[in-house]
């Protein structure tokens, strides 16, 4: 964990000098520069007193680089297509357990032309346009603002039963770290 790399980069985005970090948190400037070069590690109250001299959450301190926040731009997101009607996939973000796309689908294409399952469950809100959603005996027409959620392990279909595309974002969550492109 390189907590002290995160303590410099916050303080100098701040514009905090080391003497006004010492100031407020009673240590010495060179204890606080073994902490920034990972040289010795603080104890949990120390960094208590480190984060709220940064006005910083104390858990964000802890967090490794992979976990914090991760921004997708709008013209920087992955595309990719799913289903034999190839639908129009958009990466919108992911963390280990859980990602989030949006699915395009123009009239008539679907999911798949047999209902199919894997790993996860799912929670879907309808962006545009009219759908049909199957999982079993169940089947919901939905329009724009429905939602819906499933246990994707369940065999499962979507079609675009509308007159124009349609848009869906979905949520998926698995047990597995997110390496695989499911839909």
């Amino acid at each position: 964990m390189d907590i002290g790399s995160s303590i410099r980069a916050i303080r100098k985005r701040k514009n905090i000098t080391i003497a006004q970090m010492c100031e407020k948190t009673g240590l010495s400037q060179g204890f606080m520069s073994q902490v920034e070069t990972n040289k010795t590690s603080p104890s949990i109250s120390t960094l208590e007193n480190i984060a709220e001299a940064l006005e910083v959450p104390l858990p964000y301190l802890l967090l490794r680089k992979d976990e914090r926040m991760s921004v997708t731009r709008k013209d920087e997101r992955a595309e990719s297509t799913s289903g034999p009607d190839q639908l129009r996939v958009y990466h919108l973000g992911s963390t280990r357990h859980v990602r989030m796309v949006i699915a395009e689908s123009q009239p008539g294409e679907s999911t798949g032309r047999e209902p199919r399952a894997h790993e996860g469950e799912e929670v879907h809100l309808v962006l545009k346009g009219r759908i049909l959603a199957e999982q079993g005996e169940d089947r919901f027409e939905l329009t724009e603002g429905d939602s819906f959620s499933w246990h994707a392990c369940t065999p499962h279909r979507v079609t675009n039963i509308g007159d124009e595309p349609a848009l869906v974002l979905i949520a998926v969550y698995t047990d597995e770290p997110n390496e695989q492109k499911l839909l």
